[in-house]
């Protein structure tokens, strides 16, 4: 913990070192996220155990994931056999992370590309096992940086002010958007999902903001309005 605290303030970056902690008396199994002034922004207490680690090592499951506000973002972080969980992601989806904090001994496989996908999100996967491969991953999970077999760290840029976008009711928009701000602003279709990546490069204007002054809709508000139409059930009179 001293030696994650001192590396956060020397590289002025935000640490999350994760590992089991005595919290109010109790084992856990802890991320915790450090400041760059070696702070620490909050603790997430792993809520899925495998079945050893509490009924043989006596860690004590977590009960909460609440996300935690850094300074590069809001972060949402999940331990090891954690991945498995749709309940645990849905939390987290309902708040919207930035980014999403994966420390395992496993690799979690296609997990790895549900888990971005559906909290519309970032992805860093830090694994304890040299040969697993490290990767930080774009909202649609797709690979953008990875640890090889000749290196074991990963150092790799990443902009986080995005949204995913369905295609649908918005391609005009999408032009539009494209040709007003052209460099400022990033349009990635990976292909095959109907939906795309809208990035603002810009320093001045947010995609959110993007998206506002053009009346895109974003992916969730579609499926809202999707899911609405369904409940309507609207029947044509014959």
């Amino acid at each position: 913990m001293d030696l994650c605290t001192r590396t956060a303030v020397e590289h002025k970056a935000t640490v999350v070192f994760s590992g089991v902690r005595l919290l109010d008396g109790g084992l856990y199994n802890c991320s915790t996220v450090i400041s760059p002034e070696g702070k620490t922004l909050g603790v997430y207490c792993k809520n899925h155990l495998v079945i050893e680690e509490n009924e043989q090592s006596g860690i004590i499951f977590g009960d909460k994931a609440e996300v935690i506000d850094s300074p590069v973002g809001r972060l949402g972080c999940m331990i090891c056999f954690d991945l498995n969980f749709d309940e645990l992601r849905d939390k987290y989806r309902a708040q919207r992370p930035d980014l999403l904090v994966f420390s395992s001994m496993y690799h979690g496989g296609g997990q790895q590309v549900i888990w971005p996908y559906l909290c519309r999100a970032h992805f860093v996967g830090s694994m304890g096992v040299p040969t697993l491969p490290a990767q930080i991953r774009n909202p649609f999970g797709e690979v953008l940086y990875s640890t090889t077999n000749y290196f074991d760290s990963v150092v790799g840029q990443v902009n986080l002010d995005c949204r995913i976008v369905h295609l649908d009711y918005n391609w005009e928009k999408l032009d539009a958007v494209k040709k007003h701000y052209g460099r400022d602003v990033t349009i990635h279709d990976p292909g095959l999902y109907g939906t795309v990546l809208i990035t603002s490069e810009s320093s001045s204007v947010s995609v959110d903001e993007m998206v506002r002054q053009f009346g895109i809709e974003v992916y969730d508000d579609y499926m809202t309005r999707a899911r609405a139409c369904l409940s309507r059930n609207y029947k044509p009179q014959r």
